[in-house]
This record gives C-alpha cells, sequence and structure tokens, in this order.
C-alpha cells in the first residue's frame, strides 16, 4: 500500500490532509514561488494540532536552487530552530550554478538534520543528468527524492520517473509529485511502482487541500 504527502501552504490544509487520511504533511509558505521555509510560530502549533509526519521546508525564497553564503547560513539556522519543535524531517535541496548537485552544503544540512530524514525536492527536475544527480543525492544521505521525473508534471516525467525507481534500488525513495492528482495517481502508481505520492490536493484554484481529493487519492493507493 503506498502512502500519500500533502503538501500543505497553511495550518488550516495540513489540518484538512489530516482529516482525510494524509499519511504525511510537507509544510512550507510561499505557494506562489512552489514553497519557502514556513513561519515557526506556525509550526509549533501545527506540531500540537498534528498526530501524523511533519516534514517541514527549508528554503530561503523563490527562485532558483543556487544560495549565497548568507542564505546557506540562513537556511541553516532554521533548520536548527525548527529541529528543536519535534518535527519529523525535512525538505530541501541545493545546486550549483551549472545544475550539479552541491553536495557539500546538501550533505551539510543533512548531517544538521540527523537523525531527522530529509527529502530532496523538485530542485531534483533542474538537473543536468539525473542519473548522476540520483546517485549524488542518495551519497549524502537523503532518504527520499521528490520529483516529477525531470519534466513540468508527472504525467509528461512518467518514462523518467519509472527509469528512477528501478535505477534507486530501494536505496532511496523516488516521491512522484508535481500535477499529481485523484484522476491519474493510479496510473502513475501502476506505471511506476513508487511507494509514496505528493500532492497538494488543491482542485478549486485556492490555496487550501481540498477534502474530498486527499481522501480520493488515499483510496487510489491503498
Amino acid at each position: 500500500m503506498a502512502k500519500i504527502e500533502i503538501a500543505s501552504f497553511n495550518r488550516r490544509a495540513a489540518l484538512i490532509a489530516q482529516e482525510n487520511g494524509a499519511d504525511r504533511i510537507e509544510f512550507c509558505a510561499g505557494m506562489e514561488v512552489g514553497g519557502t521555509t514556513p513561519d515557526i510560530d506556525d509550526v509549533i502549533t501545527l506540531r500540537k494540532e498534528l498526530d501524523i509526519d511533519l516534514n517541514v521546508m527549508i528554503r530561503p525564497r523563490g527562485g532558483d536552487f543556487v544560495y549565497s553564503a548568507d542564505e546557506f547560513e540562513q537556511m541553516k539556522r532554521a533548520l536548527i530552530r525548527l529541529k528543536e519543535q519535534h518535527v519529523d524531517g525535512f525538505v530541501f535541496g541545493i545546486l550549483n550554478r551549472d545544475n550539479t548537485m552541491n553536495k557539500d552544503q546538501n550533505k551539510e544540512l543533512v548531517e544538521l538534520a540527523s537523525p531527522l530524514p530529509c527529502t530532496f525536492h523538485r530542485a531534483f527536475d533542474d538537473v543536468v543528468d539525473m542519473d548522476v544527480a540520483l546517485e549524488d543525492v542518495i551519497s549524502c544521505g537523503f532518504t527520499t527524492i521528490l520529483t516529477s521525473g525531470c519534466e513540468p508534471d508527472v504525467m509528461m516525467g512518467l518514462t523518467n520517473l519509472k527509469h528512477l525507481v528501478h535505477r534507486a534500488e530501494g536505496r532511496i525513495v523516488i516521491m512522484p509529485g508535481g500535477g499529481l492528482r485523484s484522476t491519474n495517481v493510479e496510473q502513475v502508481l501502476r506505471e511506476t511502482a513508487a511507494v509514496y505520492f505528493h500532492s497538494s490536493a488543491i482542485t478549486d484554484g485556492g490555496n487550501t487541500a481540498v477534502a474530498q481529493e486527499v481522501r480520493e487519492l488515499k483510496e487510489k493507493v491503498s
């Protein structure tokens, strides 16, 4: 039985996701830029309200995934502060200017997060060579890669997602996400054999998960 992670950009979305069967929350701010580090007070409050796992994004801004020295220090400080709030994991990803993976900075953050697991987010979809990047992500100690298969969405990336799951050989979880909905999750599951799936479950143009969509996503992977 596969599991569902719901990207939540506010506390209400996270609570709707929990109430309707989500297995894990990816909590972040900045929906308009694909997610940024949330406010620590929101994390503190949400941690008290959730019984399911809570992963938190560490991303200082929208835009590319190449960060200055000051931005990297900001990421480290945020991770340390949020780790103290008993979250269950972190979500981040740092690239070099040539869109290869920045192994030194990513590994440093993974080590700071230890023993909590880390997901390499959709920065992966910008890499120049997904096979090389896969090995680099594994070598840094990440436990999961969130990806649409290096294409704009999971349907366009199906072939690559299947390839990544096969090449990972159980060494890391490949979690399809990006345009994933209840209308296509069964096909993605069938063709990739992935074990974890990621969606915002937003189907009404708003900024909050839709309860029925969460339920249908969960039902279709169970």
